[in-house]
């Protein structure tokens, strides 16, 4: 009886997704908010509760982050990461303080305390790289100049995450100054050996792992993704941080082959994550939330802008490009709510998972906006308070970046996770 009931509910789980997965698609926009809002519905203080298949639902959720994270790390090879570190590394420093600084504060001026402002600092700083892949090639941008600066300020952020992650559960899990920097360091040099390797043995690596029959292949890949995933977690690194640098170490046609063959996995597992995360989330719990949500919203939009216009005008992109780039990058998406999902199982503070739903909820359907609206927006403004003088205009022909159309293009397949 117990299974008969968990297949009736796993799979009525599933086939709503696939629904609102269709729902979102003819909208044209990320189906991420109709995942939180689905999982909200059937959750805790929801219509219909779903104990039968939670256990099941979890463990999925738990690979849902690991294959969001695998897949986020084939987009970008050893040499890429380097690159952008020597060459972008201001604007990493600039979009952190602008867009981490709101959270923190928040937290502390809510009375949450140190842990929480730093997790909530986390939620506010990084921007959806799925979303905001989704956006650009939907709205035909994959070839305009300010592309390559939204690309490298996702890429350090992502790059950021490796060292974050390990920090934020040290700190959940209440481990002392000297656990919590062994921690750190053991993450660092993780990060740095496994760079190392795929820098001067990435082939070899990719040799080992290639095979021609996808079977065994994905079998390979997924074993030792799940693999070194379970013993970063061991050593509290975090699995995310293990399954990205997993990622990072795969090049080539079989970083090629494994995204083929795990893109439809990590859209499954990815989805069941975000409805995880409401399931888990009381909705009587959001009003009280919803205007702290809101006006850190607002207050974190706006400085994603001011970002991306500093990031694009440090490169030479002109005036549209640079409102384009700001618009573009105000999305938060799947890793604000991994970083909150962190938070909520360790139990630190119980309104900090309704307040990052809310605010994911609110930007994930903000960001398409600004990123349409902004430049057109800016540039009326700026005509009303100079009628007499000319708008300069930015070219839009191709240009060349550390990543080329196509990673992204793979990329935009995490929109629909």
């Amino acid at each position: 009886m117990h299974s008969a009931l968990f297949l009736i509910e796993f799979g009525a789980i599933i086939l709503g997704l696939g629904l609102l997965g269709r729902v979102a698609g003819r909208l044209k926009f990320s189906p991420i908010p109709l995942y939180l809002l689905a999982g909200l519905a059937f959750g805790e203080g929801g219509l219909l509760p779903l104990p039968a298949s939670e256990e099941f639902v979890a463990i999925g959720a738990e690979i849902g982050v690991i294959l969001l994270l695998l897949m986020l790390g084939l987009e970008y090879t050893a040499s890429d990461l380097v690159s952008n570190l020597k060459t972008q590394y201001p604007a990493g420093l600039v979009d952190f303080t602008l867009n981490a600084l709101p959270g923190a504060l928040a937290a502390l001026l809510m009375g949450w305390g140190p842990v929480a402002a730093v997790v909530l600092a986390g939620v506010t700083w990084i921007s959806s790289s799925g979303v905001i892949a989704k956006v650009m090639g939907d709205l035909g941008r994959l070839g305009n100049r300010e592309t390559p600066v939204i690309l490298s300020v996702l890429v350090l952020e992502d790059l950021a995450m490796a060292v974050y992650l390990p920090i934020v559960t040290a700190l959940l899990a209440g481990v002392g100054l000297a656990a919590g920097s062994a921690t750190l360091a053991i993450a660092l040099g993780v990060a740095g050996a496994v760079l190392f390797v795929a820098l001067r043995y990435g082939r070899l690596i990719s040799r080992f792992v290639s095979s021609d029959d996808p079977e065994k292949l994905l079998l390979v890949v997924l074993g030792l993704t799940l693999l070194v995933a379970g013993i970063a977690q061991q050593l509290q690194v975090s699995a995310a941080v293990g399954a990205f640098l997993v990622g990072i170490a795969l090049s080539g046609e079989v970083a090629e082959g494994t995204h083929t063959l795990l893109s439809p996995l990590r859209d499954l597992f990815a989805a069941v994550f975000f409805v995880f995360f409401g399931l888990h989330t009381d909705p009587a719990s959001i009003p009280p939330v919803l205007l702290p949500a809101l006006a850190l919203a607002v207050v974190t939009a706006l400085t994603k802008i001011a970002t991306g216009y500093w990031a694009a005008r440090r490169a030479g992109v002109g005036v549209k490009g640079r409102w384009r780039a700001g618009g573009t990058l105000v999305a938060r998406g799947e890793f604000s709510i991994v970083i909150a999902g962190l938070a909520v199982t360790a139990g630190i503070e119980p309104a900090l998972g309704p307040l990052a739903t809310a605010y994911v909820l609110l930007l994930v359907v903000i960001g398409p906006l600004t990123a349409r609206y902004t430049e057109p927006v800016a540039l009326w403004i700026s005509r009303r308070r100079r009628p007499d003088e000319p708008v300069p205009s930015t070219p839009t022909a191709p240009s060349a970046s550390s990543r080329p159309p196509e990673a992204v293009t793979d990329q935009d397949r995490a929109g629909h996770a």
